[in-house]
Formats: C-alpha cells, structure tokens, sequence
C-alpha cells in the first residue's frame, strides 16, 4: 500500500468519524424546557418526580434503563403514546395517560429530556 493511499485513507475515515459524531449529537440535542413544559402540562410530575419515585418510578431510574439502549426513545415514545397498562408503586394496575401532542418533534424532544436525566 502506498503512502499517499494509506493517508488518504485515514482522512477519509478521520472525516467520516468527525461526520458521524456530528449527527449523533444533532440527534441527541433537546430543549430541555420544552420538554418539562409538556410533561407539566400532561401532569406527569403527579406521577414521577426526577429523582424520586411517586406513583411511577423516577425519571433517573427509567434513563439508568433506557439510555444506553439503541432504541430508548422509541421505548419512550411508545409507552406516553399508547396507553399501555402500568404497575404503580402500591401494585395497582392503571393505563399510563396519553401525553396530548402527536407532534413526533414534541414528544422526541421529551424522551431526549427524560434519558438526559
């Protein structure tokens, strides 16, 4: 292999690294006030604190679960959009309120606050 072909090619890759960072964090950017004014306005601080557990667990736990999973924000997504059944801290069953946006913007930028946690 050359030396001009082994320099090419580790700026092709150097440039494709930098490239592929870039979009990760464009994915990963949030308003984080955005975010706490649509979970005030869904009442979602009735059931989760930030760091404490009320009815459902804290949203430090569920980012602990979710955030090193590829697909955490559709998990999230998912479960404020579907009205799924959930367990409460007292072990009664209830279906989880439908978050009132279905702004796919919106509610992104919320499961990125909440894994931010």
């Amino acid at each position: 292999m050359s030396r001009k072909f082994a320099l090419f090619s580790a700026l092709t890759l150097v440039l494709w690294l930098l490239g592929a960072s870039a979009n990760v964090q464009a994915q990963t950017q949030f308003d984080a006030e955005t975010a706490k004014a649509l979970a005030k306005r869904n009442d979602c601080f009735k059931c989760h604190g930030i760091e404490k557990a009320k009815q459902g667990p804290a949203y430090q736990r569920i980012a602990a679960r979710l955030r090193s999973k590829p697909d955490g924000v559709e998990v999230i997504v998912d479960h404020i959009t579907s009205g799924r059944m959930v367990q409460l801290q007292d072990g009664t069953e209830e279906k989880h309120r439908i978050i009132d946006t279905k702004d796919p913007a919106e509610l992104r930028n919320l499961a990125l606050w909440i894994l931010s946690l």
